[in-house]
């Protein structure tokens, strides 16, 4: 092993997952935090309408992302397995395909985005008092995903060989850049939603620029090189057959929540702002958590190459037991200063009102996905993604279309609406649970 790989196959598997997470979770929760800037700014600065155009974007904007991520996460898996199993060459193979495979979703997904930016904040019923400003902000903020991409690519690269810490470094950078730009252009320019979207693409390609170019600079068996830089068949398929199917998951999963933003969106303007200062808990809660997931694929991964039975199953439940108590602790204190912190992004009691109605629900809500997510993380550790994104289709999206032209329809409340997300969950998580047991029996039979 070189300066920062790590070896997961041997050690204790508690500390090891925890120390290679915390710094994961800071990479994540910066992520999150530099990406509030944008709506605090935008909430405090430009007031209500433009906070409430920028949160409209919110689950479009996390449609287009986080299926660049759910591609980054099979990328993760595949390196971790490449270097669990010691095959310099299949490691090369597939760091080098993964890079330009990211570079060319990421610039199909800004192009498509663009292009039909406005048809779909039409589908979703957006205010016609936000909609100029909302489609401003997506069109500008488009702009950065190749950069996104890459981003993501070269951070499950390096988390897949357990170094978290160079990635945290560089988002430090680009989130410091983003928060200055952010006031700088609202603040002094007067840009507004144009100015915090603006501040954002420019960060992106900082932190992807320092990114990539670690990868091309450090010495380790996952380096990138131009002379290797190509697209090699076999690897083709495994990126996108282990990749496509983690990237449909999100992009579905947050299609289905298009429809809870129309569900949203038929109550007042005072509730869609005050939802989309609320969603921002979201972010901060599902990203910490996620570092345990990637630390769950990537140590399943890297065991499994190894052929290593016990170490997988334990990777699974200490990085179960970390997630789930992350978001049942992080819940609670947003339910209890859910006021405190809703006041971060408006000076509007009634929207900080309409915010809590949101958080109250959530908050006891989020450990419950981390039987989900962890699962799912676990069976594609050990190579297997179609189905979990299958069971993901069905029991958190179809489920909650259903719900929302059933009993959301039928009582047509903000809380009927809001109780979806822990039905699905524990749906969802059931079947996720004992898919792995499935797998992971047959993998090791």
């Amino acid at each position: 092993m070189k300066q920062f790989e790590q070896d997961f196959t041997e050690g204790s598997l508690g500390k090891k997952i925890l120390l290679f997470s915390i710094p994961l979770m800071f990479s994540n929760l910066l992520q999150v935090l530099f990406n509030m800037a944008d709506v605090a700014v935008v909430g405090r600065f430009a007031g209500s309408v433009a906070l409430g155009s920028v949160g409209s974007t919110t689950i479009l904007v996390s449609l287009f992302t986080t299926f660049l991520i759910g591609v980054s996460g099979g990328i993760n898996v595949l390196a971790a397995l490449h270097i669990g199993s010691g095959n310099k060459k299949e490691l090369e193979e597939t760091v080098h395909t993964s890079a330009i495979i990211s570079l060319i979703l990421g610039i199909l997904v800004m192009v498509f985005g663009i292009v039909f930016a406005r048809g779909i904040l039409k589908l979703l019923q957006t205010k016609e008092e936000l909609m100029e400003g909302a489609v401003l902000y997506l069109r500008i903020y488009l702009l950065g995903v190749p950069a996104l991409a890459l981003y993501n690519f070269g951070n499950a690269v390096f988390s897949a060989a357990g170094d978290t810490k160079r990635p945290l470094c560089y988002l430090t950078i680009s989130g410091v850049v983003n928060i200055i730009l952010n006031l700088f252009f609202v603040i002094v320019l007067k840009m507004n939603v144009a100015g915090v979207a603006l501040a954002s693409i420019i960060s992106q390609y900082i932190s992807a620029v320092l990114v990539v170019r670690a990868l091309f600079l450090c010495r380790e068996s996952y380096a990138l090189s131009f002379s290797l830089l190509h697209l090699t068949k076999a690897k083709v398929r495994s990126v996108l057959g282990l990749g496509l199917p983690c990237g449909a998951q999100n992009a579905i999963f947050q299609f289905a929540n298009l429809f809870v933003q129309t569900g949203v969106n038929s109550f007042s303007a005072t509730m869609v702002s005050g939802n989309s200062a609320a969603t921002n808990a979201d972010g901060i809660v599902y990203d910490v958590m996620a570092a345990f997931y990637t630390a769950c694929g990537s140590f399943i991964g890297q065991n499994f190459g190894a052929g290593k039975k016990e170490r997988v199953l334990k990777s699974y439940l200490v990085s179960l037991f970390y997630s789930f108590g992350t978001g049942l602790i992080l819940g609670t204190l947003l339910v209890c200063f859910g006021t405190q912190f809703l006041s971060l992004f408006t000076k509007d009691a009634a929207v900080v009102e309409a915010g809590m109605k949101r958080l109250t629900i959530m908050g006891f809500s989020y450990g419950v996905s981390a039987f989900m997510d962890c699962s799912i993380a676990a069976s594609r550790g050990l190579g297997k993604s179609v189905v979990p994104t299958v069971i993901v289709i069905l029991g958190s999206c179809v489920f909650r279309i259903i719900w929302i032209y059933t009993v959301f329809a039928y009582f047509h409340t903000i809380t009927s609406l809001y109780l979806l997300y822990v039905f699905s969950w524990s749906i969802t998580a059931a079947a996720e649970i004992a898919y792995f047991v499935k797998v992971y029996r047959e993998r090791f039979a």
